[in-house]
């Protein structure tokens, strides 16, 4: 008995001790939870042992996400048995951002060769080590019930895709940052080399491609954070309308249709524009270290596969420019096409300079207005507010301007006709009057006052005129010096209404219409021959839409 009470007794000296122990270590922890090994005696600092900070790492490797796990298994694989430090750092990042990173990695392994080229322009260079690791093409993915509505034959297409927006078939289409991701850069260039072979005109080309970019329902959008966002769904319908068509790199629909989401999607490469990235393993120029190649060697096919990649090209892609001033070209432009809730009047000539022919074949200023015209009528986005006007007096009495499409959204009906409609038309049908002088200033001058009146305050407005630039001919010819004086003396700073310019034909008055451009605080635009008309009529709506 008395041996059972001291072994109590001491079992609960042993319990206070222990308590004792964990109450002055949560204390001197300053924490609500004891550390590890709370029933030792603490150690005093001055024996206790440290860890040592993990040193630099030897090799650092910048990486697409896509391609993240892939690159990062085989770099485990080279970590050394019990070494704590990896002498290899995987970071996964879009190369837009490698490229904007002061932290420069060693090895870099973006999602396409073009961000190489584009690097080097910037004298940052990265020489590929071997050959390419692996492919994948860009592929325009929907939820199944869509994919009909943006194929041609049962294959998708990026013209089809364009037709089913502008009829309001498709009501959301996103597409990535193009100077951030892979997917957008090389989509960009696809949209544009299936709109090049709708047409000879590589200005036209220009303007049904920038029709996409027009309605876009969001053009920095992640396709990472879509495919979460469709991970979570339970309802196919639901999801249709919340996400639309977006682009992708095939690897990473293969790895959601692998999860097996209640959401189905589909997805093939656009037959009109196939495009692909692909994976260099680049190495910075100056890092010397066995790791390179012993990263690279441990990347192996069976695992590129095994991810969903490609390891050998697909046939038939589009080429690509080989400068970085021709990849970044196109998508300047398209970023710098800002979504707006756009106002705009188009003053047309209809004067009878614009009968005259350019160059030696039969386009006339007129026939070439009508083509690139109608192309423009497109281009306007859902939100545009627009009216069409034609100038030009036949006759003494005659009126400087008539009004062919009266100002409203672009999504309204004028009478039974929708609005955009009756735009292309009435541009597909114009045929300047022959005897008719050219009273530009004064509808330039009617323009602006009339933009001020009926557009709304809150939003850019426009007026974007198309002629040979010559004033003259009519009751209403003014000097050019008399047009500025008026232009300065009703200008109001609170509400500018900038005026694009576009001067048709070799012998358009510039001059004239770049002084007209200044006062107002817009752009003149030449269009000298047939080759870069189209193109200018582009370069005018972007003008107007970067204008604030």
């Amino acid at each position: 008995m008395r041996s059972r009470v001291l072994l109590s007794a001491a079992l609960v000296v042993v319990v206070l001790l222990v308590a004792g122990g964990v109450a002055w270590q949560l204390m001197s922890n300053g924490t609500a939870q004891p550390v590890t090994q709370a029933t030792a005696a603490p150690v005093p600092s001055a024996s206790r042992p440290t860890v040592a900070a993990c040193p630099e790492p030897e090799l650092t490797v910048a990486v697409a996400p896509e391609i993240e796990p892939v690159i990062r298994a085989a770099a485990d694989g080279l970590k050394p048995a019990g070494q704590r430090c990896a002498p290899i750092v995987v970071r996964a990042e879009e190369p837009g951002v490698t490229l904007e990173s002061k932290d420069r990695p060693d090895v870099w392994v973006p999602s396409s060769s073009s961000w190489l080229t584009i690097a080097a322009q910037r004298r940052l260079v990265y020489k590929p080590s071997g050959a390419t690791l692996a492919w994948s093409p860009i592929v325009l993915t929907a939820p199944e019930s869509m994919v009909g509505l943006y194929s041609s034959d049962g294959k998708p297409a990026w013209t089809a895709l364009l037709q089913a927006v502008t009829e309001g078939r498709i009501p959301v289409v996103t597409m990535p940052d193009p100077l951030k991701t892979t997917t957008g850069l090389l989509s960009v260039h696809g949209v544009h080399a299936a709109a090049a072979l709708t047409t000879k005109d590589p200005g036209i080309a220009q303007l049904r491609a920038l029709t996409l970019r027009s309605r876009l329902e969001e053009a920095d959008a992640d396709p990472v954070s879509i495919l979460k966002l469709l991970g979570t769904q339970n309802s196919p319908t639901d999801a249709s309308y919340a996400v639309g068509v977006f682009p992708m790199v095939e690897q990473q629909l293969l790895a959601y249709q692998k999860a097996g989401h209640e959401v189905a999607l589909a997805g093939a490469p656009p037959v009109d524009g196939m495009v692909q990235a692909d994976y260099p393993y680049a190495v910075r120029k100056g890092v010397k270290t066995g790791l390179v190649e012993q990263l690279r060697s441990a990347i192996s096919r069976p695992a590129l596969e095994q991810a969903g990649f490609r390891t050998e090209p697909t046939a038939g892609s589009a080429r690509l420019p080989e400068s970085a001033a021709g990849l970044l070209a196109p998508v300047k432009q398209w970023v710098q096409y800002q979504k707006l809730s756009f106002q705009v009047l188009l003053l047309i000539d209809a004067s009878g300079s614009m009968n005259e022919k350019i160059g030696a074949g039969a386009a006339t200023k007129a026939s070439l207005l009508r083509e690139s015209g109608a192309s423009a009528a497109d281009l306007f986005n859902q939100d545009t507010t627009i009216g069409m006007w034609y100038f030009g007096a036949a006759s003494a009495t005659s009126p400087a301007h008539t009004e062919e499409v009266p100002f409203g959204p672009i999504t309204s009906p004028v009478g039974e006709r929708p609005r955009r409609d009756l735009l292309a038309e009435k541009i597909g049908t114009y045929r300047p009057i022959t005897s008719a002088g050219t009273p530009l200033y004064q509808s330039v001058l009617d323009g602006i006052e009339t933009m001020r009146q009926d557009a709304a305050p809150d939003k850019p407005s426009v007026v974007v005129v198309l002629t040979d630039g010559a004033d003259g001919g009519t009751r209403f010819t003014m000097s050019n010096q008399e047009f500025l004086r008026k232009i300065a003396a009703g200008r109001d700073p609170k509400r500018p209404i900038p005026v694009i310019a576009v001067g048709y034909g070799p012998d358009a008055n510039m001059t004239a219409l770049q002084s007209m451009a200044k006062a107002t605080g817009g752009q003149a635009i030449a269009a000298r021959n047939p080759a870069d008309l189209a193109s200018a009529m582009a370069k005018a709506f972007l003008a107007a839409r970067s204008t604030p």
